[in-house]
């Protein structure tokens, strides 16, 4: 790959909040997505496709779930 991603920005899952926690994992699961497939027309191309079945959307948001979990914990939950 030529161009560098960096798939954890800033290096670093601690946030001040739940809020910047939940932001995070949306960008987490995106860049996910940009290194599987890294082709930008074809990202384009897919968008309409999952945009219109539930059962896609539903596997995107346990990603993104999955990602905050992880972030949560690495923030002790915000205590």
């Amino acid at each position: 790959m030529s161009d560098q991603v960096q798939l954890i920005p800033g290096n670093t899952l601690i946030t001040a909040t739940p809020e910047e926690g939940r932001q995070l994992a949306i960008k987490l699961a995106r860049l996910s997505i940009k290194i599987t497939q890294p082709d930008a027309t074809i990202r384009e191309k897919l968008r309409p496709v999952y945009a219109e079945d539930a059962s896609m959307l539903i596997a995107i948001g346990a990603t993104i779930a999955a990602e905050f979990a992880t972030i949560a914990q690495a923030n002790n939950y915000w205590k």
